[in-house]
């Protein structure tokens, strides 16, 4: 299963930081070299920040390849309209999208960002017993609670991903069936392209990230004025810092709303905690995302998080649509192409086996090696918990000499058996009783 991380072997040098930094124990170091385990994946990019010799990377499609194909159609997340200062308006490179011959489709992605707001709010005001409704614009948020939090899917809002629902108004609209490619800040939103939540198959074909396409545009350093692209709307812009979809759902209620928007996958992790304890009663909405301060955090962009979150609070946003732009608004949310085809539903963890009474053998047994392990998650052992070890171990998939603690003890051990057998001699050779003469 390809999904948002790729891993360079011949740069790993099995120091292990990534491993610590993994929310779901999906990597192990093995052999000195780092392994991942795709079914506990979810895609939220720590192992890259704590990689410093680039091992781990966001897993890009071939953008020399992509670029080269005529009529080139781009789908690009919000964070990437506010990440360079000669282009610090969305305008400027919106422009330099068009100069380079690339469709920019941010004026379809503007009305998908207005009709999810709008279906969200929409969903809230009705209420019901799955109040808070969490977000599901953030797909490693979404993937952290199929995996560490199911008692919480039944929250989420059915909400389409308006970077998906953007794509299906364009089609519907122009007729249109080029391949799109996807613009991309973080591995999360890759694997949106590759294996999608609550749907089949994506409506996006290929997924490059921010960093990729802004480093090719630089060095062909276009010049631009804004005088040749139309205004859009900077509501759907606001998305990729933390609380700007708070701010557009709320700007479709007439009385209160109440919402909590975090960032950072610590901070994300603490609120679910909060959330599955019940301690959020008069809450309306959760807006996580994993990255800190929003999606320009994310480890595909190219620039400082701060310098584009300071863009983005120069943004005059108009949060009221126009009455033309609802009436847009209100005939796409009748036909449907915000909502997600499938619920969303928890990923199960790779069973010990298949066969339930050999599975509780092997849990039991799994409980009994962690008992015997230090209970330190140094790391050392090439696993992120000794939790995990003992979990390879039962899987036949590490042993307890793993341990450097245990093959310490086992040294020890042999060390003191040689010694005692060192001192020892056959019976023939004993010189401790004289022989009798005879």
């Amino acid at each position: 299963m390809s999904g948002g991380i790729k891993i360079t072997e011949s740069r790993c040098r099995g120091c292990a930081n990534c491993i610590r930094s993994c929310p779901t124990e999906a990597l192990r170091v093995i052999d000195g070299v780092v392994r991942l385990l795709p079914d506990l994946c979810i895609d939220c990019g720590e192992c890259i920040r704590s990689c410093k010799d680039r091992a781990i990377t966001v897993n890009d499609d071939e953008w020399d390849l992509i670029k080269t194909r005529e009529g080139l159609v781009l789908m690009a997340d919000p964070a990437f309209y506010v990440q360079v200062g000669a282009y610090s308006r969305p305008r400027l490179m919106m422009e330099a999208l068009e100069s380079h011959g690339y469709n920019d489709l941010s004026e379809w992605a503007s009305l998908a960002f207005d009709l999810s707001a709008f279906a969200s709010a929409k969903i809230i005001r009705e209420g019901g017993e799955n109040l808070p409704y969490i977000s599901t614009y953030c797909p490693a948020v979404i993937r952290l609670i199929q995996m560490n939090y199911p008692e919480l899917v039944g929250r989420i809002l059915p909400v389409e991903s308006p970077l998906e629902t953007a794509v299906t108004i364009w089609r519907e609209e122009t007729g249109a069936k080029e391949n799109v490619t996807l613009v991309s800040p973080c591995p999360a939103k890759a694997t949106l392209v590759r294996n999608p939540v609550g749907r089949k198959r994506s409506s996006l074909e290929y997924v490059v990230s921010v960093r990729t396409v802004i480093r090719d545009m630089l060095a062909c350093n276009v010049k631009v004025t804004g005088a040749k692209t139309r205004p859009v709307s900077g509501r759907w812009l606001l998305w990729s810092t933390s609380g700007g979809e708070a701010r557009h759902i709320a700007s479709f209620f007439d009385k209160g709303f109440t919402s909590i928007s975090v960032s950072g996958l610590r901070n994300t992790q603490d609120l679910l905690n909060e959330l599955e304890l019940g301690r959020l009663s008069g809450v309306d909405f959760i807006e996580c995302r994993a990255c800190d301060l929003g999606c320009f955090g994310g480890t595909g962009t190219y620039e400082s998080r701060f310098l584009s979150q300071l863009r983005l609070n120069n943004i005059d946003a108009e949060w009221m649509p126009s009455s033309e732009e609802m009436e847009r608004i209100r005939h796409w949310h009748d036909r449907g192409v915000w909502e997600l085809a499938a619920p969303v539903v928890p990923r199960e963890r790779l069973p010990l086996s298949k066969d339930i009474k050999e599975a509780m053998a092997k849990l039991r047994e799994m409980d009994a090696i962690y008992a015997d392990l230090p209970h330190i998650d140094c790391g050392a052992c090439g696993r992120p918990s000794c939790r995990a070890l003992a979990e390879d171990i039962v899987r036949g998939q590490g042993d307890v000499s793993d341990c450097v603690f245990k093959m310490r003890e086992r040294i020890t051990q042999l060390s003191e058996e040689i010694q005692c057998l060192s001192s020892k001699l056959p019976h023939t050779l004993h010189t401790g009783r004289k022989r009798r003469r005879s």
